[in-house]
């Protein structure tokens, strides 16, 4: 089933919905079934658990190295 995200165009109420099949959702706040659908951003991960193209893994969290965690001698 997959989630979309609603502002109400009655109450202004933001929300996400779980949504099967020919299901109109209706605003948990007013009830109303007048909805704007948002565009929303997904996660898509690799199969192996690595991380995706172009991603950041940060920091790394025992010495602060910006290249992340296993750099340097500490890990």
């Amino acid at each position: 089933m997959p989630i979309f995200s609603y502002i109400c165009q009655e109450c202004s109420h933001h929300f996400d919905s779980l949504v099967q099949g020919a299901m109109i959702p209706e605003c948990p706040e007013c009830q109303a079934t007048n909805l704007e659908k948002q565009l929303t951003a997904f996660a898509v991960g690799g199969g192996d658990g690595g991380y995706a193209v172009g991603s950041d893994p940060g920091a790394c969290d025992s010495c602060g190295d910006p290249r992340g965690p296993g750099s340097c001698s500490l890990n």
